[in-house]
């Protein structure tokens, strides 16, 4: 009994390899482009940067303002320190307030690295996405089985042949 499951094991893969090899091999293309400068070439992308910008000018000069107002303060703690109008235990409650002062613009200057690298995402998410959705498009128009993205360093080391879809993908975006 085992040696007719061996036998019959042996059978269907031998038919499995005859069936495969008789198939036509049909070769798959393959792309690429350089997502990083077809985004820089988008007009919306350029219009994201500005906004992005503008948008850390306008957090960056709030905390400029808040830096230089704390240093107004410590000037003046150091002046009047200097000609003894603080007493000991006031000079130190200054202190603490300047210092509490301080950690809120450190604490500041994080909020606008999240708030800034938050807005980047928002403002690139639609398009990234409707790149994505072009690529996808480009690539069953066109027969793709796979497209490579070849401005992520060392992803790709070595690849047969493809080709370079960005002059379609730019079409299919509109922009030349």
């Amino acid at each position: 009994m085992m040696e007719r499951m061996l036998k019959l094991h042996k059978w269907v893969g031998l038919v499995g390899l005859l069936l495969v090899g008789t198939l036509p091999a049909q070769a798959q293309k393959y792309g690429h482009l350089n997502s990083a400068v077809l985004l820089l070439e988008l007009p919306e992308t350029q219009a994201a940067d500005q906004q992005l910008k503008t948008y850390q000018e306008e957090l960056v000069k709030k905390g400029e303002e808040m830096a230089k107002a704390l240093q107004a303060k410590l000037e003046q703690f150091y002046k009047d320190y200097n000609e003894g109008k603080l007493a000991p235990i006031h000079a130190q409650q200054r202190q603490e307030e300047l210092n509490a002062e301080r950690q809120k613009i450190a604490q500041y200057e994080q909020e606008v690295i999240q708030k800034v690298a938050q807005r980047r995402e928002e403002l690139l998410a639609p398009i990234l996405d409707k790149v994505q959705k072009a690529i996808e498009e480009v690539a069953k128009e066109h027969g793709y089985a796979m497209i490579f993205d070849s401005s992520i360093v060392n992803a790709i080391l070595y690849l047969e042949e493809s080709d370079d879809v960005a002059p379609l993908v730019k079409a299919k975006l509109g922009i030349q």
